[in-house]
């Protein structure tokens, strides 16, 4: 099913799919490398135009190599981002997926870490996973690395420019710290309403920064998919569903690249990316 909906939707115009090592128990990674496989031999699809993005930071016993993992390195017992397992977790992901190369890694929920770990050991930790991450650009394992949050910068717990800053000291003017994904939706605005540093939100700092923004939860776990009350933003005629308004609302704002909607059938990606062409032109 999985891996007909991501064929479904590469076929259908979608150049961007979003997995993780630990959805589904690499299942999810091995699902898109099936579709993705498919819509290469038998679509004539080109790999090079279709963006994928995993993550890493969540240990799983059956995905760790043994000695990849010190347990010293587990921050409460459930995250990391020590870069031995990030080498690790990266070589998984690639195996998984089937690529020689990964478009974009990111570090996952990393602000997890500071429930944990001091705020100066925290920027200890990600300047060596960056270190790490900037290690596998050169050595072609993936192309650009990014943050995936859910909490970090909604709540102030994570500085853009500090990140940024830690980049830039590991990997020069030149880092490869591109990509910032944040949950964005008609329940959760915050990265629109909420000034961060310097009284901008935090899609503004990425633009200054020259940070592609990808926003999860377009449907906030499909409770917007259906019954939007009579105060939700209007949105362009020829939306057919609440669905449909709810992702146009998230894909349509300022600063936004691409907007993730979780589909797990055919039938959801032809609802879904219908979109595109209703609102084409």
């Amino acid at each position: 099913m999985y891996a007909g909906a991501v064929r479904a939707a590469l076929r259908t115009g979608a150049n961007l799919i979003d997995t993780s090592l630990t959805y589904r128990r690499q299942r999810s990674e091995r699902a898109t490398a099936t579709g993705l496989r498919r819509f290469i031999d038998n679509d004539g699809g080109d790999r090079e135009q279709v963006v994928v993005c995993t993550k890493g930071g969540y240990p799983l016993s059956e995905c760790v190599t043994p000695g990849a993992l010190e347990p010293t390195e587990v921050a409460g017992g459930v995250h990391s981002i020590a870069p031995a397992f990030l080498a690790d977790q990266i070589r998984r992901s690639r195996q998984n997926l089937g690529l020689e190369t990964i478009d974009v890694y990111y570090l996952h929920n990393p602000e997890t870490q500071l429930k944990h770990v001091g705020g100066s050991e925290f920027m200890r930790r990600i300047r060596a996973a960056f270190h790490q991450l900037e290690c596998a650009v050169s050595d072609g394992s993936i192309r650009y690395y990014g943050t995936a949050t859910w909490d970090g910068y909604r709540s102030g717990l994570l500085s853009l420019p500090a990140l940024v800053a830690a980049a830039r000291e590991v990997g020069g003017d030149g880092h490869h710290l591109r990509f910032l994904q944040l949950p964005l939706n008609l329940g959760m605005q915050e990265a629109l309403t909420h000034p961060a540093e310097g009284g901008g939100s935090v899609l503004k700092l990425a633009a200054e920064s020259g940070i592609t923004v990808i926003v999860s939860a377009s449907l906030l776990q499909g409770r917007l998919a259906r019954d939007l009350t009579a105060d939700t933003p209007p949105s362009r005629s020829g939306l057919r569903t609440d669905a449909q308004r709810a992702i146009q609302f998230a894909r349509s704002r300022a600063g936004v690249t691409s907007a993730l909607v979780g589909m797990r059938s055919v039938a959801h990606v032809a609802e879904n990316l219908a979109l595109a062409r209703d609102t084409a032109g």
